[in-house]
């Protein structure tokens, strides 16, 4: 037979080749290989752990002073507090990729003890010329991305880059620049606030700056009220922006439509952080001051975090039931013959 046929027909997860010619079959599949597929953390045996573990220790002892300091503030700033969530979220994005991890070719990679070098010598200039802790904490990051570029190469660090890069989320702002962020937000949510509250019935609001002075049936309020940093939504912003890179990174849809989720975080979070605004105004105008005070406050900022995350879903299914991408099939599972 003097031509050459070939076929290719999707069937089943492996890469089937004949070749009538030789009556030869060769099978090729990234799942098929000689050595068993680890699918346990147990798998890497204690040799692994022992040196996983030393290497954490060193990085400990490396970064302690700066360590520690993250961690007081997570205790004792509440707009931090969800810093304790943040290693844990880690821990699960390394758990969704554990066979990718346990199964990489692991090989050293010598760019990646320059790049650790830099970071130590970098880390050390901020030791002794900066002042202020902020750029020391964030090093830990660049460090643990090097180390594992080192020990581990180019294939793990594709499989682990979002949870050592997620850790930002953790590392507390300096005051400074925390006050740059919650400033204009407070001056937002308080003339929105105040607009909102003015199409109230015997109300009347006037913004001066992040305060609202409030008329209502003719009577003004003292004192007026106050957008305080605390509800300057900034708190809310950094959760709900942390948990949108978690749940875009998690969930299967195309890229554009992650992009489109995570940067709807931020209006979502303002949004959210004036009706709370809104509502405690009329709490304590219209309603009892106790209510919009203390424990009560707190719970109306929790309260915001569901609505958030409805906005959130609503705005995933919306954009799943309407925009419908058309399956594709893989190019890696082809059966091929060919025959001459």
């Amino acid at each position: 037979m003097t031509g050459t046929s070939q076929t290719a027909i999707t069937r089943g997860p492996y890469l089937f080749s004949s070749d009538m010619s030789d009556s030869t079959v060769s099978i090729s599949s990234s799942s098929i290989s000689g050595a068993p597929v680890r699918d346990n953390w147990l798998d890497l045996g204690l040799v692994a752990y022992l040196k996983i573990a030393a290497i954490a220790i060193a990085l400990f002892l490396l970064f302690r002073s700066e360590i520690m300091d993250m961690v007081y503030t997570w205790n004792d700033d509440s707009s931090w507090s969800h810093g304790f969530l943040i290693p844990l979220f880690c821990f699960y994005f390394l758990a969704q990729r554990k066979t990718d991890i346990l199964n990489a070719r692991v090989s050293p990679n010598y760019l990646g003890l320059v790049a650790l070098l830099a970071c130590i010598s970098v880390y050390y200039v901020t030791v002794k010329v900066l002042t202020f802790g902020y750029p020391r904490q964030l090093m830990i990051i660049p460090t643990v991305m090097a180390v594992i570029f080192f020990l581990g190469g180019w294939q793990l660090v594709r499989y682990t880059w979002l949870p050592v890069l997620y850790m930002v989320f953790a590392v507390p702002l300096p005051a400074s620049l925390y006050d740059k962020f919650t400033i204009p937000m407070r001056n937002l949510a308080s003339h929105v606030g105040g607009f909102l509250l003015s199409m109230v019935g015997g109300l009347e609001a006037t913004v001066r700056g992040t305060v609202i002075d409030v008329v209502y049936k003719g009577v003004p309020l003292d004192p007026p009220l106050d957008v305080a940093e605390a509800c300057s939504g900034m708190r809310l912003l950094m959760a709900f922006f942390a948990l949108g890179v978690a749940m875009a990174y998690l969930h299967p849809r195309p890229w554009w439509q992650r992009v489109v989720l995570l940067l709807s975080t931020v209006p979502i979070a303002i949004l959210c952080n004036i009706v709370r605004v809104t509502v405690t105004g009329l709490i304590y105008v219209i309603g009892d001051p106790k209510y919009a005070q203390g424990v009560y406050h707190d719970m109306l900022g929790l309260a915001m975090l569901p609505l958030a995350f409805g906005l959130y879903g609503l705005l995933a299914w919306f954009m799943s039931s309407l925009f419908v991408e058309e399956a594709t099939p893989s190019q890696e599972n082809v059966i091929t013959r060919k025959i001459s």
